[in-house]
């Protein structure tokens, strides 16, 4: 009898709401996805290496957009973002101000995971007068190169490959098992939204990455902060993503034991404390 597999569970993918094509002057193009009321607070979800705006934040949009103006954009290099000659987080700061600017947005708050989440302090250090709260998902003020690159590839291609052989029903000896329809049609959707990045474009990224180091000046940070860690994270070490909080004067942090995909592949146990991170921004000072 084969060995029994872990089945991965992906959240349902219905009424996940299409991108919009924006223009960035002197930039180049994107795709944008705002939904949520217009008066109320912004907040910019900003996503992981390796995906897509959606990708990684689909299973927390609709509870976000209860109570913000919710913008999810692909990054440069990532799925639908910009094509450029070249790949800086710099340069991807510069984009989230770009794509405010051409929503017309002033003031925002910003949840950034992983990749994502180190835009995010670029950008809340270049603009203290825009940027209104930080929260930081399975990131760190700092990235190890050499090894740890190599482990960030093999979990990227482990998640992917376990996507693909999820797409298909499983086949089984004995009895025969039908995948709802729905089901295959989440991972499906998963996939493309994975395979719109080139293996290239993200092993560039990730070099990127290993160059990032925010530990100098993330204690001048002066806004509300938390920090959600995955506390079972074979990419960014737990004690990392801590060190980054207790670097910020003031943050606040909150655990899930779940691994580096746990934005998808644990969004039961990863959503309730997002929420909390981005509720816990409100009222309070820097």
């Amino acid at each position: 009898m084969a060995g029994t597999r872990r089945r991965i569970t992906v959240p349902p993918t219905a009424g996940v709401p299409e991108p919009v094509p924006v223009e960035l002057p002197g930039r180049g193009r994107t795709v944008v996805t705002d939904v949520g009321p217009r008066d109320a607070p912004a907040l910019f979800l900003l996503h992981s290496v390796a995906c897509t705006g959606l990708l990684t934040w689909y299973p927390a949009l609709t509870r976000l957009a209860r109570h913000h103006r919710v913008v999810v954009f692909d990054q440069r290099w990532h799925g639908q973002g910009i094509r450029s000659r070249e790949f800086r987080l710099a340069d991807c700061a510069e984009d989230v101000t770009a794509v405010a600017d051409a929503l017309g947005i002033g003031r925002f708050a910003i949840a950034g995971y992983s990749m994502g989440g180190m835009v995010g302090q670029l950008v809340a250090r270049a603009e203290p007068e825009r940027v209104t709260g930080l929260v930081l998902c399975s990131t760190a003020s700092t990235f190890r190169r050499g090894l740890r690159q190599r482990v960030a590839l093999d979990v990227f291609g482990r998640t992917v490959r376990q996507l693909r052989e999820r797409v298909k029903p499983p086949v089984q000896p004995v009895q025969r098992v039908t995948v709802p329809r729905a089901r295959v049609e989440d991972h499906r959707w998963g996939l493309r939204e994975f395979r719109s990045t080139r293996p290239w474009e993200i092993a560039v990224a990730i070099d990127e990455i290993g160059r990032f180091d925010s530990t100098p000046w993330l204690h001048t940070l002066r806004l509300p902060a938390a920090v959600v860690v995955t506390t079972q994270d074979r990419f960014i070490a737990p004690a990392h993503q801590r060190s980054l909080a207790h670097r910020i004067p003031g943050a606040a942090t909150y655990e899930v034991a779940a691994g580096h995909a746990a934005c998808v592949l644990a969004a039961g146990r990863w959503v309730p404390a997002l929420l909390a991170a981005v509720h816990s921004l409100r009222g309070r000072n820097p």
